[in-house]
């Protein structure tokens, strides 16, 4: 069980989102538990350095909501190697076969959920939307066990929306305040995520003073931002390297 240390100050003061590095933004934050939306799909977006500084924290019993559970070694594939995740709620996990062997063993509980399905939940969750109705699944595995309703002769199942106690994303770009710019596929599920936190935590490429960035041109408002952490160097691995044959 993972045990609670000195909380390092902000860079900047205590007023200040701005954290020295992943440790110091998880201290305090993270707890045996709990539930945690980590933004990413596939490898692109994913808060790689949030997720390592989370693996060295040691807390475990940990449910993550991810669109897909990283690869062997990388990305929540950390997390899986180490049995911090108890459950993971998904959309596609098939490119980790240490999480095929947990699953299969009976010794990781999986919710799956549809891609649009997932999207919207934390999207519910982030506006305060307690459930909605959604024909995607019916009369599948997906709709074991829910709610069931016809609207003018259609069949519905209701989703609940998914909170997190803490969120961790991505982001390209940040100014001191917490607002953020993704970069261009890289923004995925991760506003989603960060909104649908109670505690969102966000490492950046790059940080710039508060009114650098073009208000039309943030993606995601400070308010839901609660602590930055600087990555200068991320890591971007390719999940599926494909070239074509005879360089045509």
């Amino acid at each position: 069980m993972a045990q609670p240390s000195a909380v390092s100050p902000p860079v900047g003061g205590v007023h200040s989102k701005i954290y020295p590095d992943a440790k110091s933004a998880l201290q305090g934050v993270v707890a045996d538990g709990q539930t945690l939306a980590v933004g990413g799909f596939g490898l692109c977006g994913i808060p790689e350095a949030l997720i390592e500084a989370l693996r060295d924290s040691g807390v475990t019993g940990l449910t993550a909501i991810s669109n897909n559970a990283g690869v062997d070694g990388f990305g929540l594939g950390l997390l899986l190697e180490t049995r911090q995740i108890s459950k993971m709620v998904s959309s596609y996990v098939g490119e980790n076969k240490e999480f095929e062997r947990q699953f299969l063993a009976g010794e990781l509980e999986l919710e799956f959920t549809p891609q649009g399905t997932l999207a919207e939940r934390l999207r519910a969750g982030g506006a305060g939307i307690p459930a909605f109705f959604t024909a995607t699944g019916y009369g599948t595995v997906v709709a074991e066990g829910k709610e069931t309703r016809e609207f003018k002769g259609k069949h519905y199942v209701m989703e609940t929306a998914l909170v997190a106690d803490v969120a961790l994303v991505k982001a390209w770009k940040a100014d001191k305040a917490g607002n953020l710019l993704f970069r261009k596929t890289a923004r995925n599920f991760n506003p989603a995520c960060a909104m649908a936190g109670k505690v969102c935590i966000v490492e950046v490429e790059e940080i710039v003073e508060v009114g650098q960035i073009d208000p039309d041109h943030v993606h995601l408002p400070g308010i839901y931002v609660d602590r930055i952490v600087h990555n200068a160097n991320p890591e971007k691995r390719i999940e599926q390297r494909t070239v074509r044959e005879g360089g045509k």
